[in-house]
């Protein structure tokens, strides 16, 4: 059987309803899902909070800082220069240098938000990365909720936050903005708001490449329901879903004089694509030939093996059609690389989806099973968390 397509229940539109009552209708709805959606963010709370007292006790006995750490380093560092002093103008030959490889809307939202409130940007970048980790768990319980009920929607937003990489959702980075557009984007699809599928999956093009993920599942989405309906949202939200990164990309290579700017910036990041032969090379080194591997290369590989193995659990239960275009398409283009290897996990921290299929075996066990499990996976993900920050040499 083909994957399940949601038929959605008809929506009457806004402007068909008095202001006021429209307003407050949208009031209460926010309002009555946040109710239903409280033992989730709680429990997701719970989660990044624990990893933050270990890394906060870990960084105390090594005489790092936690602030720095979560808010200045690595690309939260290019991010905050992009804010603060914009793009360059150039293609350059350095490699590692081009902050045109970095999408626009994270650092925009920091410089915005800065620009009317106390403190520094970094400080700011670090709380819209929280707040947007937050309303991601939102989404990705309202996603989880509406396929297999509250109890596997709760799970869901509990095991995304005790990812090997979580940690990386309170930094300055933009997963945690990212996967809050992608899950109440994908939620859109599934429940027939299409303009507001497409107003999110632009924004989501604007602030990673893998946004092309994104894109992509709800064009494809929109043109099978196009077709199966002949309604007009479905296909317009098809046709605007990739302009937010297509118009990034076309706006590169305006600046620095050439078509493929774009690409060419992105060689100069080492990051090309092979077709996976990168990936598996990397693969067979660690897990065949290496006799010491780094701890962390081994965690990463972990996850880029359990990835491939939930995908076909997500095929075999039939997930609706955007959901698996959404992780199929994110894991073509994260293991496709022939770039850096160690970031891939921290690439795949968007696809919740992929989660599904054990957030709704753990939703079903025995409360001992099931908290042995979660138990487990907060753990590993705390202590995981600050190895990867504070031993580990290279970036996430």
């Amino acid at each position: 059987m083909p994957p399940s397509v949601i038929t959605p229940r008809p929506i009457v539109p806004a402007s068909r309803r008095p202001p006021s009552a429209a307003a407050g209708g949208v009031r209460e709805r926010t309002a009555r899902s946040l109710r239903y959606a409280a033992p989730a963010l709680l429990g997701y709370l719970l989660v990044r909070l624990s990893g933050l007292l270990v890394l906060a006790r870990w960084a105390r006995l090594k005489q790092h800082g936690v602030w720095p750490t979560l808010a200045t380093s690595w690309d939260s560092d290019w991010y905050l220069g992009i804010a603060d002093h914009g793009y360059q103008d150039h293609l350059g030959t350095r490699y590692d240098s081009n902050n045109l490889a970095f999408f626009p809307l994270y650092p925009l939202l920091v410089k915005a938000v800065a620009g009317v409130t106390p403190g520094s940007r970094a400080s700011v970048a670090l709380l819209l990365a929280v707040a947007c980790s937050l309303v991601a768990a939102w989404g990705i319980f309202a996603v989880g909720a509406r396929l297999h009920g509250r109890r596997a929607g709760t799970v869901l937003a509990v095991l995304w936050g005790a990812l090997p990489v979580g940690v990386v959702q309170w930094m300055g980075y933009t997963e945690s903005l990212f996967t809050a557009l992608a899950a109440w984007a994908l939620y859109a699809v599934m429940t027939g708001r299409w303009y507001a599928a497409a107003a999110l999956t632009v924004l989501a093009g604007l602030t990673r490449p893998t946004g092309i993920a994104l894109a992509a599942a709800v064009t494809v989405t929109g043109l099978v329901a196009a077709g199966r309906t002949r309604a007009w949202p479905p296909l317009v939200a098809a046709l605007a879903a990739p302009l937010g990164w297509l118009g990034f990309v076309a706006w590169v290579g305006v600046r620095v004089g050439r078509w493929d700017g774009y690409f060419a910036v992105q060689r100069l990041w080492r990051n090309t694509w092979d077709g996976g032969a990168g990936t598996l090379r990397e693969l067979r080194e660690l897990l065949a030939y290496d006799r010491t591997p780094q701890l962390f290369l081994v965690a990463v590989s972990a996850v880029l093996v359990a990835s491939v193995a939930l995908y076909a659990l997500c095929l075999a239960d039939r997930q609706p059609l955007p959901l698996l275009v959404f992780c199929g398409a994110l894991l073509v283009v994260v293991l496709g690389s022939g770039g850096v290897y160690f970031p891939r996990a921290r690439f795949l921290l968007p696809a919740f989806p992929l989660l599904l299929p054990l957030a709704v075996a753990v939703g079903r066990a025995r409360p001992a099973v099931a908290g042995v499990v979660l138990g487990a996976a907060v753990l590993s993900s705390a202590w995981l968390g600050g190895y990867m920050l504070l031993v580990w040499p290279g970036p996430p």
